[in-house]
């Protein structure tokens, strides 16, 4: 069973970038589909992107569109979202989460695999 685990969250302006990655502890990472989900106070757990594990392919939900990137490198077993010109809308935990074999879906329920989280908090 694989275990997630986020990391590079932090306090930004608004318009400053972050970059969050997730590192993956198995060497199998690279046939997992994965995603960044965001949950804010009080709110539902959000799809934000996700990238398929074996074309590459990538999608993202609409709010995010040219401003954040997914991407993953299978050598390092890790993913990463660059987001960037961040806006106080987009505070929330952000999660990674991951499926076997899966493609790409933007359903919470689809993600059997889970990190912990990691806070990112845009200030105006």
């Amino acid at each position: 069973q694989v275990q997630l685990l986020e990391s590079g969250g932090g306090l930004v302006q608004a318009g400053d970038s972050l970059r969050l990655s997730c590192a993956a502890s198995e060497r199998t990472f690279s046939r997992y589909a994965v995603a960044w989900f965001r949950q804010a106070p009080g709110k539902e757990r959000d799809f934000v992107a996700a990238i398929d594990w074996s074309t590459g392919n990538t999608h993202y939900t609409d709010s995010v569109k040219g401003r954040f990137t997914i991407s993953r490198d299978n050598v390092k077993n890790t993913m990463y979202l660059q987001m960037n010109s961040l806006k106080p809308e987009d505070t929330a935990i952000y999660y990674c989460a991951g499926r076997y074999y899966g493609g790409v879906s933007e359903w919470k329920n689809d993600y059997p695999y889970w990190g912990q989280g990691t806070q990112v908090t845009v200030s105006s």
